[in-house]
């Protein structure tokens, strides 16, 4: 089981992607720009290794504007070699990265431009991903979208659309998540039965919203999605509520006490399926909570 966390990393300075304004957009800067986070992502992932962590999801800021038309540089030329040395890392000390578009990545939306941007930005980060020589256990997670009034249609739209409209190599790396308000984990099995999309399971959002099922029942079922061995391990997104904020909002670093009764849930998944997890855990204070995690789990005596 790997524990892993997303995007930056507070304890090294000046490590978060840079990005610049549209209209400021040269290509010296950009060329500047990515040179600088790509250093950086190599950084977080030395110090990640130094720390037991071996799993991190990239941000996807590393290549600013890189699906806008604006983007003329061949990037993934100009930067073949840092790329590659990024992969070539990640590939020998047996790191698992993934990442995750922003919320405007719309595959089902019913504007065609918008879909056509959602491909493109789907595109920008498979390309990346690929640069770096990475196995297709590197997944690009996503949202379903909206529901538009008519949820069956919408997961319909999805599917067509992934079906139809989606080149292989990014299929192989494309992965939906379940979420807080409109798609639960049995809405994404749904389309998973269309599309043989793998599921992510984000514990959190189905504290939200489920159709009953206890979180064993979810878990023994979730891992099923994930039934081709180049998918890597079965993933989930990890965290729990901000005590005293809104319905949904992240802990702003980790509850101990529910961090150790979901770790025995997710124990009990593995002994009962034979299938190992690996969590990400999407929680504000980023590697700490990763490194606290790590450090309640080596105790292994605190949990049943």
């Amino acid at each position: 089981m790997r524990i892993g966390y997303p995007c930056i990393n507070l304890t090294i300075k000046n490590q978060s992607p840079s990005t610049f304004r549209l209209k400021s957009y040269s290509e010296k800067r950009f060329n500047e720009t990515v040179k600088n986070n790509l250093n950086h992502l190599l950084s977080i992932l030395n110090f990640n290794k130094r720390n037991n962590i071996y799993f991190f999801r990239i941000s996807s800021d590393i290549i600013p504007f890189a699906s806008h038309p604006v983007c003329d540089v061949d990037w993934s030329e100009v930067f073949k070699v840092k790329l590659k040395e990024i992969g070539d890392f990640i590939n020998k000390n047996n790191i698992r990265v993934s990442m995750h578009p922003d919320q405007f990545v719309i595959l089902n939306s019913k504007s065609e431009d918008i879909v056509k941007n959602s491909i493109r930005e789907l595109q920008y980060h498979c390309k990346l991903l690929d640069s770096m020589r990475l196995s297709s256990s590197a997944k690009i997670q996503i949202h379903v979208g909206g529901v538009y009034g008519d949820k069956k249609k919408a997961k319909k739209d999805f599917a067509n659309n992934f079906n139809k409209l989606l080149e292989e190599s990014l299929k192989r790396r494309l992965v939906v998540e379940n979420d807080d308000r409109s798609y639960s984990l049995q809405d994404c099995f749904d389309i998973n039965s269309e599309t043989d999309i793998p599921i992510v399971f984000d514990t959190f959002h189905h504290e939200c919203l489920n159709n009953d099922e206890t979180f064993q029942q979810a878990l023994s079922s979730f891992v099923k999605s994930w039934n081709n061995p180049t998918d890597g391990n079965p993933v989930i997104d990890y965290s729990s509520q901000s005590i005293g904020d809104r319905k949904g909002k992240h802990a702003k670093t980790l509850d101990k006490n529910h961090f150790i009764y979901m770790y025995n849930e997710f124990r009990n998944t593995i002994k009962k399926t034979q299938i190992d997890l690996d969590i990400m855990l999407e929680i504000k204070d980023k590697e700490e909570s990763a490194l606290l995690a790590l450090k309640m789990i080596n105790s292994s005596y605190i949990f049943d």
